[in-house]
C-alpha cells in the first residue's frame, strides 16, 4: 500500500496496511493520507499475519452464527454426510450394485462424504463470503482476503466433528488405521488449500457478476458426481481414469481422505497430482482476488 502525504510521513509499515502519520501541532491541519493499492501481484502474508486475531474472530463468530438457535446444534455437522451416506448405500450399493466388492460400502461411503462435505462446504462458504459482509468492507480498512479465509475454520470445525462420528463407526465395523493415517494433517492441509483457493477465486467473481452465485449452486452438485472416489473403488475405475481423474483436485484428495483414516493402500500418485492441481488453482485465486479487490467497496 503506497501512502502519500501532505506533510513529511511516517515510514509506512510492511504490506498494505494504512500507514499513521505523526502527529502535528496544535491547531495546524493534519496530513492527508492517500491510501493507494500496492503493486504485488499476490497477497501480502506477512499484513494477513499482523491481522490473525481479526481471521480468527471471524471464523469463531461464523460458527457461533451458523449454530445459533438450532435444536440439533452441531449434530448438523455430520447430517449432510449421513444423509448422504444413506441414499448412496441404498441406491448405489444395493440396488445398484456399485458397492459389490467393497468391504463395508457404508464406512467407505461416509469417510468420503466427510472429506467431501468439507470441501463443499468451504467452496460455498468462502465463495458467497464476500458479498454476505458487504457492510464491513465498505466501512472498514482490513486485508479482504481474511473474509473468505476465515470460512476454513468454520469447515474445519465441521470436520473434527464428523471425524469423530467417522472414527466411532470405523470401530464399530472394525476398520483398524494403519501408518498411512500419520498422513491425515497433509490430506486435510491438501484439502482446505484446494477448497479455498476456488472459494476465493469465485468471491471475487460473484462480487464482479452475481450470476456465479446461481452456478455456484449446482455446480458443486455436479462436481460431487464428477468425484467418483465418493462412491466408487479405485479398483473398480479402469487404467486411464484413474490417470486423468486425480485432475480433479477433489477425486484425489478424498480419496487420501479415506485411504489416511480407514488404511489401505495410498494412492500416491492420485494424492500428489490432485494436491499440485489444487495449489495450482489456489494461486490463480490469490492472483485474482488480490488484482480484484481494490474494487470491492465500489462494486460491491
Amino acid at each position: 500500500m503506497v501512502v502519500s502525504d501532505a506533510e513529511p510521513k511516517a515510514a509506512p509499515a510492511h504490506g498494505d496496511a494504512p500507514v499513521t502519520p505523526a502527529p502535528t501541532a496544535p491547531g495546524a491541519e493534519p496530513p492527508l493520507s492517500v491510501i493507494e493499492p500496492g503493486t504485488r501481484a499476490l497477497p501480502d502474508l506477512r499484513e494477513l499475519w499482523r491481522y490473525r486475531e481479526l481471521l480468527f474472530f471471524l471464523a469463531l463468530r461464523d460458527v457461533k452464527i451458523r449454530y445459533k438457535q438450532t435444536v440439533f446444534g452441531v449434530g448438523w455437522a455430520v447430517a449432510q454426510p449421513l444423509a448422504t451416506m444413506g441414499v448412496f448405500a441404498l441406491f448405489l450399493g444395493r440396488i445398484a450394485g456399485v458397492g459389490a466388492g467393497v468391504e463395508h460400502y457404508p464406512l467407505f461411503v461416509f469417510a468420503g462424504m466427510v472429506a467431501w462435505a468439507f470441501f463443499s462446504n468451504t467452496v460455498t462458504s468462502a465463495a458467497n463470503s464476500v458479498v454476505a459482509n458487504e457492510r464491513l468492507i465498505t466501512k472498514v480498512y482490513f486485508p479482504r482476503l481474511a473474509i473468505p479465509l476465515s470460512t476454513v475454520g468454520v469447515g474445519l470445525f465441521d470436520l473434527v466433528i464428523a471425524s469423530l462420528l467417522l472414527a466411532a463407526m470405523a470401530a464399530w465395523f472394525g476398520a483398524a488405521p494403519a501408518w498411512s493415517v500419520l498422513v491425515l494433517p497433509l490430506v486435510v492441509l491438501a484439502l482446505a488449500v484446494s477448497a479455498a483457493g476456488v472459494g476465493v477465486l469465485l468471491s471475487a467473481l460473484i462480487v464482479a457478476q452475481r450470476d456465479f452465485r446461481f452456478v455456484l449452486g449446482f455446480g458443486v452438485q455436479l462436481w460431487m458426481f464428477a468425484t467418483p472416489s465418493l462412491y466408487v473403488p479405485a479398483e473398480a475405475l479402469g487404467p486411464r481414469a484413474q490417470a486423468l481423474l486425480p485432475l480433479n483436485p477433489a477425486h484425489g484428495l478424498v480419496a487420501a481422505f479415506r485411504q489416511a483414516a480407514l488404511g489401505g493402500p495410498f494412492d500416491w500418485y492420485a494424492f500428489a497430482v490432485s494436491a499440485a492441481v489444487g495449489t495450482a488453482v489456489a494461486v490463480a485465486g490469490l492472483a485474482y482476488f488480490r488484482r480484484t479487490e481494490r474494487s470491492f467497496a465500489d462494486t460491491i
